[in-house]
């Protein structure tokens, strides 16, 4: 039977947004930390495992963080891992606004020929999809150095990760404050 966690990915440094703790930032009234546990909630993840330091006291997620912090995703994914005990995994980036959206066109389990599946923009977006965890951790346990400043590509490259097609205003992050100014002219209210 198939079960589904999620890895959270939350605690980069926002260095183009002047090191702002970006997961807090609020969209339509709401962080994107909460916008990414909800929507991996709604999709049927059991267990989220948060790589951050606690930000929320309020979430029921269980927070870990990579050694040493700031190593990148590569790094916090291997983190999370050890946290993980459903056969799939979603693993999502807190950077985005349209997480409930993106993350539903996830909610199939990963097909029976393939490792995972992330969506594509016309370019993977690894950061928004769901594995198998015995695969993850496979291509996990031939990373160096705990992942850390390793390359996407580096822990994905040699798994069957399957492309789901989605519009490029579903994969569209925050990653500076003109983001953020756009988002807001587009949407809800950025609060």
């Amino acid at each position: 039977m198939v079960s589904v966690d999620a890895i959270l990915l939350a605690g980069g440094r926002a260095s183009r947004l002047g090191g702002a703790t970006k997961p807090l930032v609020r969209v339509g009234g709401q962080t994107l930390l909460r916008t990414a546990v909800d929507a991996v909630r709604a999709a049927g993840a059991r267990r989220v495992v948060v790589v951050a330091p606690v930000l929320d006291d309020a979430l029921e997620v269980t927070w870990t963080r990579e050694e040493p912090p700031f190593g990148g995703p590569v790094a916090a994914i291997i983190a999370a891992l050890g946290h993980v005990d459903a056969t799939e995994v979603f693993v999502v980036a807190c950077d985005l606004p349209t997480a409930v959206p993106a993350v539903a066109l996830l909610g199939d389990p990963v097909p029976d020929a393939a490792d995972g599946v992330c969506l594509d923009d016309g370019r993977r977006q690894w950061l928004i999809g769901r594995y198998r965890a015995a695969a993850l951790r496979t291509a996990a346990s031939g990373v160096s150095e705990g992942g850390r400043d390793a390359s996407m590509r580096a822990l994905l490259g040699g798994l069957r990760v399957e492309p789901v097609p989605a519009d490029p205003a579903l994969t569209r992050d925050i990653d500076t404050w003109e983001d953020l100014r756009e988002v807001a002219s587009e949407g809800p209210a950025v609060t």
